[in-house]
């Protein structure tokens, strides 16, 4: 078989694995949360209902409906077979809104917003720490410290200053949503303009802390190889300061293609955050309100969507770098 079939095979076997088991922590860990859902909605329903009878029906009825009054056991292998299917369920706290209906309309929104600031942080960002890295001097005394200075700063911290200062003070930008409260989504420019508008605070938000990160891990990683023996090899053979640089750089951003996946995780995290800073209508803020309602099919997907997309970040990453990193390339040839 052919060496990179093999590790193809290999890499896809063990995501696999991987992706069974984060759906089933998906589905353990919501349900460990102290609480039972159904009861909030019943009392939200019975105010003002003196029936006891009735309330405890009611109560009944909604845990039959949301599969609740099944062993947990059962409930995981029904909740596998949906999901293969695609189905989601039924949100708790939005009934009888389906989960995969708001996932529908949440992660446009989420990738609108973070896919395009994750890609300009980290070009953004090797670009800088490459330069820092070889021009040294002023440039590498000014810019590594203010790149430290931006990446040890949580988003949710970036988020809240920059919502502070250009939306609430100088009111340059909206504080909060997707677009204007009063409009209705259409092809419009003035809807656009909104969007672009409510957009553009978080995305300067992910993109500045996405900028620091990069450069600090590509300066570091140009220099390591501004300073190895090929370099210097290379030099005294008299071959062009351009050419040695372009393959010194090649080499420093192999670390930071598959950082470039990692960065997808953040997605998992500090990003969110910015999302629910913001109240951005993206994954993060459904995120947010489902846990604070114990709504467990919304938690499983909004988790398991984020589970996805670092998962097939990080295989696409490996699978790219199997082909152009040669250290991967030997290693396959050794194993044949």
């Amino acid at each position: 078989m052919n060496s990179y079939l093999k590790y193809f095979l290999k890499k896809f076997g063990w995501y696999l694995l991987t992706l069974v088991v984060a759906i089933t922590l998906n589905f353990f860990l919501p349900r460990m949360i102290k609480g039972n859902p159904v009861s909030v909605i019943v009392s939200a329903m019975s105010q003002g209902m003196s029936d006891v009878n009735a309330q405890k029906k009611l109560y009944e009825s909604y845990m039959h409906q949301f599969g609740l009054d099944k062993p947990l056991f059962q409930q995981y292998l029904i909740y596998f077979q949906n999901i293969l299917h695609g189905d989601f369920g039924v949100s708790f706290g939005n009934y009888p809104r389906r989960v995969s209906n708001i996932l529908a309309s949440a992660i446009p929104w989420t990738l609108g917003l973070q896919i395009p600031a994750i890609l300009i942080g980290w070009l953004l960002g090797n670009l800088l720490g490459a330069f820092t890295a070889y021009k040294k001097g002023v440039f590498d005394k000014i810019i590594f410290p203010a790149a430290l200075f931006v990446n040890s700063m949580p988003f949710f911290a970036l988020s809240i200053i920059m919502l502070y200062v250009f939306g609430l003070h100088l009111k340059w930008f909206p504080i909060g949503g997707g677009y204007g409260y009063q409009m209705i989504p259409n092809l419009s420019l003035s809807f656009i303009g909104s969007v672009l508008q409510h957009h553009f605070l978080p995305f300067i938000s992910i993109v500045l802390v996405a900028i620091g990160g990069q450069a600090i891990g590509m300066r570091s990683m140009s220099i390591y190889e501004l300073n190895s023996d090929y370099v210097l090899y290379a030099k005294l053979m008299g071959i062009r300061d351009s050419r040695v640089v372009r393959y010194v750089f090649r080499n420093a951003v192999l670390p930071q293609v598959t950082g470039l996946a990692l960065s997808i995780g953040t997605m998992i995290s500090g990003a969110l955050i910015t999302e629910i800073v913001f109240n951005y209508p993206g994954i993060g803020t459904w995120l947010f309100t489902a846990i604070r309602t114990l709504d467990f099919p919304l938690i499983s997907g909004c988790t398991l969507m984020i589970t996805l997309a670092v998962l097939a970040a990080n295989f696409t990453i490996e699978i790219i770098y199997g082909l152009i990193d040669p250290r991967v390339k030997a290693t396959q040839m050794e194993g044949q």
